[in-house]
């Protein structure tokens, strides 16, 4: 079966990429060939290990302005395989399918306008198909279709709240042969949207790079990025972004201390019609002592009154509110100040249970303009490979959108 046909069209067929990742592949084995005997194949076909992962989940969105309530049965299906490796190289297979078992919502492509958006439209498609290699030292290659998560998911993420995951069609190489630095730089051609390939903005393409590098310190890490965004799709949204972050993980005193501090500055990029530079700045700070925890956090995406800092890569949906009423950043920007308290522990025979709520408060970042405020909670259980969890997101309108309320229900099993 073909590169081609694996991906689809126009994905990882460009022959400038086919030529690094061949020359790439070809030290990586030539590596090995030198160091060791390879695995068997059959050693490798031995190894395989399944994958399965089944979501159900139940949707429940009640906004203003719209006739109907949406009520959402959405099941999640993802089954597929890893092998063991072959000349220092692993194939990772997983197909992916959403069935609608309750329709009544507006899945972006099935044209029932008369209620609220749920983005889980019903879909059968490749979700990743990859060869990872590791024969060079403290290096792994990957090309294919893959799942990429940077840092807290802000800026790159595979979007995994809904139930048709982000992909990328890239070439990533990560490498930590440097005591305490890594590198990780990815070149990408499409990106497989949550929304499905039978949406218009479903596929993404262009040529897209990412690079990030992280230093650990004594006390959290550092991290600068750049990505280098160009859509043909979304010609607004093709951007050069360049920032910094630290990220604090430590325990004073009992104390665990979780939290970061990011900057970032973004201008238009390609064939981007626009011309502007807007920036980014985000810090958040998580005290937790036995089983409570107490968090605040702000972050403030500038605006310029025509175009808003735009992250079209992140998992939108863990930041802004879970009622995802800011998936585009306004034009006038938006400053999010937000608190969280949150408890968790071990009872009930469970591995896990916890329950959090948080409060958010949304403000225009370019005018005088309060847009609303929001209130979110979530209750989580986990044992073994289920997990279940109830959510709720309330959106209060002021000066933006409308009034929303979100209601989820969720089970799910991974092998």
């Amino acid at each position: 079966m073909s590169l081609r046909r694996s991906f689809e069209p126009r994905s990882l067929r460009r022959g400038g990429l086919l030529r690094v990742a061949c020359t790439l592949c070809a030290l990586a084995c030539a590596t090995t060939a030198a160091a060791e005997e390879p695995a068997s194949l059959e050693s490798a076909i031995k190894a395989v290990q399944p994958i399965v992962n089944l979501r159900l989940r139940f949707e429940q969105v009640d906004q203003d302005g719209i006739a109907e309530q949406a009520n959402a049965i959405t099941l999640r299906g993802r089954l597929g395989f890893e092998t063991g490796k072959f000349w220092g190289t692993t194939l990772l297979a997983e197909g992916e399918g959403t069935w609608p078992l309750q329709s009544d919502y507006n899945s972006t492509v099935n044209g029932k306008t008369q209620f609220p958006v749920v983005a889980d439209p019903e879909s059968y498609e490749v979700n990743r198909l990859a060869l990872a290699n590791t024969s060079l030292p403290d290096t792994t290659i990957t090309l294919g279709r893959q799942r990429i998560t940077q840092d807290n998911q802000r800026f790159v993420g595979p979007s995994d709240w809904r139930q048709n995951e982000q992909t990328f069609d890239a070439l990533r190489i990560a490498n930590h042969s440097v005591k305490h630095l890594s590198f990780d730089l990815t070149y990408l051609n499409q990106v497989n949207r949550v929304f499905g390939k039978d949406s218009p903005v479903g596929r993404y393409t262009g040529d897209t790079y990412l690079a990030n590098i992280a230093y650990e310190l004594p006390v959290g890490k550092l991290t600068a990025f750049g990505y280098l965004l160009d859509f043909k799709e979304a010609p607004t949204d093709s951007t050069t972004t360049a920032g910094l972050r630290y990220a604090l993980d430590h325990t004073f005193s009992g104390v665990k201390l979780v939290g970061f501090v990011s900057f970032a500055s973004q201008k238009d990029r390609g064939s981007n019609p626009l011309d502007f530079s807007n920036d980014y700045f985000g810090a958040e700070l998580i005290a937790t002592l036995r089983e409570w925890s107490l968090g605040a956090g702000i972050e403030v995406l500038e605006g310029d009154g025509v175009k808003g800092f735009s992250t079209p890569l992140a998992t939108l949906h863990k930041f802004q509110g879970w009622a995802d009423k800011f998936l585009t950043t306004p034009a006038n920007g938006i400053d999010d100040r937000y608190a969280s308290l949150g408890y968790a522990v071990k009872a009930l025979g469970l591995d896990s249970f916890s329950a959090t709520a948080v409060y958010h408060r949304f403000q225009a970042q370019n005018v005088s303009m309060d847009y609303g405020s929001e209130v979110d909670a979530v209750v989580q259980a986990k044992q073994k490979r289920w997990s279940g969890m109830l959510k709720y997101a309330k959106y209060n309108a002021d000066r933006f959108a409308t009034d929303t309320s979100k209601f989820w229900v969720q089970f799910e099993f991974i092998y």
